[in-house]
């Protein structure tokens, strides 16, 4: 076994991703103020400055502003991402790339389908800027279908598509509730989980849109429940009573003083009682006697994203840190630092390359298994190892990928005009990719042969960007054991 004295590269993969983020905290050039990015799903910007009798040394000022299209979101919303304002004075000549700016900070919003900023009036020394949108459908309320397992493959071929490992019930999700994009979620599940939820964030509170909430509460129960990973893979025990009950709440406050960097402080309760059954398999699941466990948590994230454009960049760089504090006793104390980091290059007009690094590191080392989860959750995770978790106290992974845009048409559909009048985009782009990573766990737990060593893997894929900002991930990938597949994602964030 390793040790971590030895184990070096948890800790180079943190400091690295520190470094990221506190580096873009001084990066000022905008993702998309340069020129037009012919590989990002979004249209070109057009600025209807062509065939001007002026000189492109002129100075003009901004007279009006005028919005068409949000019929719902309010102009203060939109005022707030410009790079400009009423009464500026801006040359002729910087006239599309600050456009293009506009442009690109509108749609990361992420309230619209369409967007373009251009010249409405020009009235020497006067110019009138027109900013057109297209919102996308704020309110979906439909059924809830979703696999329990990390991922689609898993369920599919491990669990046999079992229906007993499905959540279903029904979702609303509702965007821009009060026109000042504002998020509303409320979830009813049965099935493997049952479940009641409830989320309300709200970006601005205050009136010089800074400060923001969010507010979470869940509770449920489970038959089925995780008590180990045995040869790196998850074990489940299930019982015909609940063997799971919990309970989670969060509030936050956010802070954005300006565009690209934003604050959230949190506070959140939960609660957790296992079954007797989960204790005689593993006694060491939680780091208590009793069968119920209670405590708070405290945390604070600082997030940098100036990206081109949020849904599915291509160029630009984002960063995260992330610190918190769980339990005040012996029954739950978990400090963790996670630290991500992500940059998109342009190469070429319809090609781009990314490199990405995220580390975590949790103290004290001497964790129960319900604080052990890191590689294979979530966001974190390693293509060609999505059969498998690494459970450990400290590790990250880096990952690079080359893409390419293959097509970039719309289509309509006829039967569905009334949700959806614009024309659904569908744009595919190629790719190669690779990633390594490292785990260290003092104790690794029977058969498991992935913590405290260097895990590799790579491979080529599909991504399909289509209606409402959604991507489907087609890969074929391999690791180092020599096993590989093709498998499906979803892209979920920026990193």
């Amino acid at each position: 076994m390793l040790s971590l004295k030895n184990s070096f590269l948890p800790l180079i993969l943190i400091l690295s991703g520190c470094y990221s983020a506190i580096f873009a905290q001084v990066d000022t050039t905008a993702a998309g103020a340069k020129d037009i990015n012919k590989a990002s799903p979004v249209t070109e910007n057009d600025p209807k400055i062509d065939s001007l009798p002026h000189s492109m040394d002129q100075a003009f000022i901004i007279r009006n502003i005028v919005f068409e299209g949000n019929r719902k979101t309010q102009d203060t919303i939109l005022l707030r991402e410009l790079p400009f304002k009423k009464g500026d004075s801006i040359l002729l000549k910087n006239v599309p790339e600050l456009f293009e700016l506009a442009k690109t900070r509108i749609l990361n919003l992420n309230l619209f389908q369409k967007g373009n900023v251009s010249v409405l009036l020009f009235d020497p020394p006067y110019v009138d800027i027109r900013i057109r949108v297209t919102e996308k459908l704020y309110l979906l309320p439909f059924p809830y279908f979703k696999p329990v397992d990390r991922n689609l493959n898993q369920w599919l071929f491990e669990k046999g598509a079992s229906t007993a490992r499905v959540d279903y019930g029904v979702k609303l999700l509702w965007d821009n509730v009060t026109g000042s994009n504002d998020k509303l979620r409320f979830y009813f599940i049965t099935g493997y989980t049952r479940q009641l939820s409830f989320g309300y964030q709200r970006p601005y509170i205050d009136k010089k849109l800074k400060w923001g909430i969010n507010v979470q509460v869940a509770l449920g129960k489970n038959h089925e429940v995780l008590y180990n990973t045995v040869n790196d893979k998850q074990q489940f025990i299930k019982d015909s009573g609940f063997l799971r009950n919990f309970f989670d709440s969060k509030l936050e406050f956010s802070y954005r003083k300006k565009i690209y960097t934003t604050h959230y402080f949190g506070l959140g309760f939960h609660s957790l009682r296992l079954g007797d059954t989960v204790f005689s398999l593993n006694p060491n699941v939680i780091n208590h006697s009793g069968r119920q466990i209670k405590y708070g948590e405290l945390y604070y994230r600082m997030r940098y994203e100036n990206v081109d454009y949020t849904p599915y960049p291509t160029q630009g760089h984002a960063a995260e840190i992330f610190v918190s504090k769980q339990g005040f006793n012996n029954s739950m104390n978990l400090w963790q630092l996670t630290a991500k980091s992500v940059g998109y290059w342009r190469l070429g007009r319809l090609s781009y390359y990314s490199l990405g690094a995220s580390g975590t590191i949790k103290v004290p080392f001497k964790q129960p298994y319900y604080n052990q989860q890191l590689l294979g959750y979530g966001d974190m995770f390693l293509r060609g190892y999505e059969y498998y978790v690494i459970d450990g106290v400290a590790g990250g992974f880096v990952n690079a990928s080359l893409a390419t845009r293959l097509t970039n048409f719309s289509f309509s559909l006829p039967f569905l005009r009334r949700q959806f009048p614009e024309a659904v985009p569908l744009k595919i782009y190629s790719k190669i990719f690779g990633n390594a990573g490292y785990v260290y766990n003092p104790h690794p737990g029977p058969g498991n042969r992935l913590p405290n060593r260097l895990l590799f893997g790579g491979g080529i894929g599909f991504d399909i960007f289509t209606i409402n900002n959604v991507t489907l991930k087609v890969e074929f990938s391999y690791n180092h054991l020599g096993e590989n597949g093709i498998y499906l994602q979803k892209k979920e964030d920026v990193f």
